[in-house]
């Protein structure tokens, strides 16, 4: 019913920037929560940072200060402008959202992920 397709990954210089995006596509009433995720190599999957609809985003502190997620409702797009990148940024990420509807949530849903490698 929901699809989450990501995009931006791919291979940078350390100190360089990267731009993810990730557009809702399917059953979409309405999207509260929008966030991102990342695995890195050997490790659990990590909160990146959230934006609640109408509120303030919200950021792990590894990357408070780094990167800027915002979103664009109208086209049920998420962001995550990642600046001053380094090896520790190297990992999957994952899009994340939470769809409800007038009658109450809908589900919480998973995008595929694109890769970041961080490189000297």
């Amino acid at each position: 019913q929901v699809q989450l397709v990501e995009s931006g990954g791919g291979l940078v210089q350390a100190g360089g920037s990267l731009i993810l995006s990730c557009a809702a596509s399917g059953t979409i009433f309405s999207i509260d929560n929008m966030g991102w995720y990342r695995q890195a190599p050997g490790k659990e999957r990590e909160w990146v940072a959230t934006i609640p609809r109408g509120r303030s985003p919200n950021y792990a502190d590894s990357v408070k200060g780094r990167f800027t997620i915002s979103r664009d409702n109208a086209k049920n797009t998420v962001y995550l402008q990642m600046n001053s990148l380094n090896a520790d940024d190297t990992a999957v990420y994952y899009c994340n959202v939470d769809i409800t509807a007038p009658w109450g949530p809908i589900g919480n849903y998973w995008g595929q992920g694109t890769r970041v490698t961080v490189s000297s």
